[in-house]
This record gives structure tokens, C-alpha cells and sequence, in this order.
């Protein structure tokens, strides 16, 4: 799966050793779309892809996704998982998707006394 929007939020590194003795490491961030209605999205990269995809607040980004729900003591918990990130230019972050530019603003500097206004 696949969402597009601006980073809004990085949570500390967060790294360990498991039970098996191998490191771990996870980066966790929150996303907010470019929708009318903006929703926030929290998401983690784990692992190589922690330092693969390292993002600042304010970037653009394409994040490509899985979901996982997983059960514990009774209750369930679902995460989003990061596998893959495109970051987007700056000149893209600033206009809307399917925005155009409005038009340059008219110069009314220039006058001639045929145009001037009886008041």
C-alpha cells in the first residue's frame, strides 16, 4: 500500500537486543496527508531501513507500507511498517496536488492621463 504526505512528527531511535541476542533497531514517525481532510498516520521503520530512509520534519514523502495486526493478552494492536520511502522535491511540497499557480498579478503602475479617474 502507499500514502503521500508531510512528516509532522520524529519520535526518538529506539534500539534493543531480542531474546536471540540480535539488535534491533526502529524509527518511528507521524505522517499527515495532503487530503482536504488531513488525516495523521503513525508509522515505524524497522531495522536497515531505519538508517536506509532517515526523514525531518516537513519532507514530502511517498511511503510505500504494510499492515500487520498482531494479539496480545486479549487485546489487539496493528502497526504500520515502512518498506520503502520517496521523498519529494521542495518545489512540490508547496503546491497542492492538482493546484495550478494562479496568474501573475496585474501591473497598475503604468497610467496614462487618458485613464485616470474623475476623483
Amino acid at each position: 500500500m502507499e500514502i503521500k504526505g508531510k512528516i509532522i512528527f520524529a519520535l526518538p531511535e529506539q534500539s534493543g537486543v531480542s531474546k536471540t541476542g540480535n539488535s534491533w533497531k526502529k524509527r518511528e514517525y507521524v505522517l499527515e496527508t495532503l487530503d482536504t481532510y488531513p488525516k495523521k498516520v503513525h508509522f515505524d521503520l524497522f531495522g536497515d531501513r531505519a538508517d536506509q530512509y532517515p526523514l525531518n520534519v516537513g519532507e514530502v514523502v511517498n511511503l510505500s507500507f504494510d499492515i500487520e495486526s498482531r494479539e496480545f493478552n486479549g487485546r489487539w494492536y496493528t502497526s504500520i511498517r515502512g518498506w520503502k520511502v520517496d521523498k519529494e522535491n521542495a518545489a512540490a511540497a508547496t503546491a497542492m496536488p492538482g493546484s495550478v499557480p494562479p496568474p501573475p498579478a496585474p501591473d497598475f503602475t503604468q497610467s496614462s492621463p487618458d485613464e485616470d479617474l474623475p476623483f
